[in-house]
């Protein structure tokens, strides 16, 4: 530890008395340390630059509309919102999105629910660590590309927000209750993502990632269309083989010919094809050889990992389970009431007890049941079954 000659000698006094030495230094730096009429951080601190104008939102834009490439989507003002709001001093209508959604309750959720293994071990990904892989993909084609990387990060970042407990087997246990069936990406942008009055760009890049939803409105979306698909396929089939469900051996030679078997691999090599692609035709997709291999990726995933046996059953007891909460809410909503929720008589039981459900984590739809419906521990849906 530096010894902090500077570190004043008086602890606050909401701090109690005996603490340890090292919870005394600490306590010492509340306000920092003291430079002339500034503070720093740090007692040793040296750290200048030189003093210039800011570089705010306005500068910004003027910069990112000189760089960007033509088609790109240019960040304008306050941006297009539902709901009109004053341009940030600092930051672009895109980077505030970006910030919403990173500050926001379902993306912490996100921490605990399903990637692809329920109430997954120390190193297994989780729905918050995919969003995080997808963004750093996306911004890594999208910088590449002269796109606007605050768009496709923002996209990125909140594409699954939409996603009830267990994965998407929860999307086939909410379906009935959802006039046209539940859509993680449109239940997302329309309803979970709904009050922070994003930019029209990001809600349609995130209702529309999805590749059997229409195509989204700006490139950046594309963007994360693909960046999506890329994540999930190499820290899917990753996370596979650490469980022991696949071997690294077991990926089709003619995926691991041209991007490997390792996820460092794999993602160099899509990444690469996407910015090769992009920057030499202006159009945002993959060379036909690399998206073919892609393509067979997703094909053996799906066969070997998220359809095995183990995995359909599971979502049978995800079905059952998912279906009874939202029965038992939609039964009486004082439930809903009681459990913190908004509700009068203008709002349709059934809506309310799914956008409960759904905003659920896995280990808290798991105690409801127990203590609502009755289930056993043992009848739970498990993180890895053989």
């Amino acid at each position: 530890m530096v010894d902090d000659d500077r570190a004043p000698d008086r602890i606050p006094d909401r701090i109690p008395d005996g603490i340890t030495e090292r919870g005394r230094r600490w306590a010492a730096t509340m306000s920092g340390h003291e430079d002339g009429e500034i503070r720093r951080a740090h007692a040793d601190s040296s750290a200048t630059i030189e003093a210039a104008s800011p570089f705010g939102r306005l500068e910004r834009e003027e910069h990112l509309d000189e760089t960007l490439a033509r088609g790109a989507t240019r960040a304008t003002g306050g941006g297009n919102r539902a709901v009109p709001e004053e341009p940030d001093r600092w930051r672009t209508c895109f980077e505030r999105d970006r910030d919403r959604i990173v500050h926001g309750t379902a993306f912490r959720r996100l921490a605990g629910k399903t990637q692809v293994f329920v109430r997954p071990d120390d190193h297994q990904r989780t729905r918050l660590t995919h969003a995080l892989e997808v963004a750093q993909v996306a911004a890594s084609i999208a910088r590449a590309c002269r796109l606007n990387v605050a768009l496709a990060e923002a996209i990125a970042l909140g594409h699954d927000c939409g996603h009830g407990p267990f994965g998407h087997a929860s999307e086939d246990a909410l379906d009935p209750y959802v006039h046209g069936g539940y859509d993680h990406a449109t239940w997302g942008a329309d309803v979970v993502l709904e009050p922070l009055n994003l930019c029209r760009e990001t809600l349609d890049g995130i209702r529309n990632h999805s590749w059997s939803r229409p195509a989204p409105i700006t490139p950046e979306g594309e963007v994360v269309s693909w960046a999506d698909r890329i994540a999930y396929l190499c820290h899917d089939f990753e996370d596979a083989v650490l469980a022991g469900v696949v071997t690294a051996d077991q990926l089709p030679d003619e995926v691991a010919e041209r991007c490997g078997r390792s996820r460092r691999e794999q993602l160099h090599a899509f990444i690469e094809a996407m910015v090769r692609t992009t920057v030499e035709t202006g159009v945002v997709g993959m060379d036909a050889g690399m998206a073919e291999a892609l393509g067979a990726f997703r094909a053996f995933n799906y066969g070997d990992i998220y359809l095995r046996p183990a995995s359909r059953a599971q979502a049978t007891v995800v079905d059952r389970l998912l279906s009874e909460l939202v029965e038992w809410y939609r039964a009486d909503p004082a439930r809903l009431v009681a459990a913190g929720r908004t509700f009068n008589a203008d709002m349709d039981p059934a809506h309310e007890a799914v956008a409960f459900v759904g905003g659920m984590t896995d280990r808290f739809a798991q105690d409801r049941a127990v203590e609502h419906l009755g289930w056993e521990r043992d009848t739970l849906p498990v993180g890895l079954a053989d």
